[in-house]
């Protein structure tokens, strides 16, 4: 066994895996560290999706389970907190490292601090700015805990010294999603050959154009009047271009439940049920655009230079307005479609990869880490 720096590594929700992989082979790779220590809280628990992802991407099985499963904001950070606490007592590692901004992030960082560990936080900074988003709440809470914030973007720092957190602890290194997409393009476009339904391989064959969507922000999917409104968008601009629909469960029901299961059943809309990161990654490159309400999205769009138009009023990834290829349109049908439109005509926003997207975002976590503790 690799002897060194003990480091506890969460993930809970599904982007985190994507942001976990490249962390725990650079501490693997580096001269301090001993083996990374894996908790999982099933925060997003669906066995099938899990075993694709932590094998696609080459994460080890995590040492803990702690399987809290669905519930309410207060019931899932709760249950975590109390099923984290124990595994901390007993693994007392040097740190903790959590990333991105789910409930895990927070209720694993609460914890612990509390009991005096150092807070690493991967993703650190973004602000979208609206407290009506849970996510939102959960990065302004876990930043003001950590004791090292990593960055994605430039401006992140600026909102985080703003917010009184001190310039040291503050470190720009990239974005560690971009690590796995480079990583992982060339495995991701043989990969996408392979996926069904039989519609999406009929399309890939024929070389036909396609757009992709995903839907799954609660804001979005739990109002049925916004539901129905995005939908019709949808529907609209598949008249024009195919859309490739991988579903998330919950919306599935959301649309089962407002009676709006006529609207996506139509020949240009071919939903599927949720696919893994390579079938993903593989047909967003060969897209024509993506719609999305996901902010990962708007980062490997960019990355990709794929057009991205992100259904959502605002953005805590501005950089891929400013400097990349995502439009935020909000939930405005017609404003959607005016952009849809554009990217048809236009071929949209091109966009340039935003500094330190190269792939190089979780040596540098590693050794800034490494340096930190020496």
């Amino acid at each position: 066994m690799k002897e060194g720096i003990k480091i506890l590594c969460v993930v809970g929700a599904r982007p985190n895996f994507m942001k976990i992989a490249p962390i725990i082979k650079a501490l693997r790779d580096h001269a301090c560290f001993s083996e990374p220590f894996l908790v999982h809280t099933g925060q997003h628990y669906d066995a099938s999706m899990k075993h694709c992802f932590f094998e696609q991407l080459g994460i080890p099985e995590p040492d803990v389970d702690l399987e809290v499963g669905s519930g309410s904001h207060a019931v899932q950070t709760a249950q975590i907190m109390l099923r984290f606490e124990p595994v901390l007592d007993d693994i007392r590692p040097a740190a903790v490292l959590v990333v991105g901004d789910v409930n895990s992030t927070v209720a694993c960082g609460l914890v612990s601090v509390k009991k005096q560990y150092p807070l690493i936080h991967v993703e650190a900074g973004l602000r979208s700015y609206d407290r009506a988003m849970p996510e939102e709440i959960n990065r302004v809470l876990t930043d003001q805990i950590s004791d090292l914030l990593f960055t994605t973007e430039r401006g992140a720092e600026q909102h985080l010294l703003d917010e009184g957190i001190s310039r040291e602890r503050i470190h720009f290194v990239g974005n560690v999603m971009i690590d796995t997409l480079y990583a992982n393009l060339d495995r991701a476009m043989e990969a996408v050959e392979e996926v069904g339904p039989g519609e999406i391989r009929a399309i890939l064959a024929k070389r036909q154009e396609f757009a992709m969507a995903t839907l799954h922000r609660p804001s979005n999917v739990d109002d049925a009047v916004t539901l129905e409104r995005l939908l019709d968008a949808l529907r609209q601009a598949s008249e024009q271009l195919p859309i490739i629909f991988p579903m998330h469960p919950r919306t599935h029901q959301r649309i089962k439940d407002a009676g709006l299961c006529h609207i996506i059943d139509r020949p240009g809309m071919v939903v599927t049920h949720p696919l893994g990161y390579l079938e993903m990654l593989g047909l967003m490159a060969r897209s024509r655009l993506v719609f999305t309400d996901s902010g990962g999205i708007q980062e490997e769009t960019t990355a990709l230079g794929i057009p991205c138009i992100t259904m959502r009023e605002n953005t805590e990834r501005p950089v891929t307005v400013e400097e990349g290829t995502n439009t935020v349109v909000g939930t405005d049908r017609e404003k959607i479609l005016r952009v849809f439109e554009n990217v048809l005509a236009t071929g949209g926003k091109h966009g340039r990869v935003p500094e330190l997207w190269d792939g190089k975002a979780a040596p540098r976590i590693a050794e800034i880490t490494a340096r930190w503790f020496q």
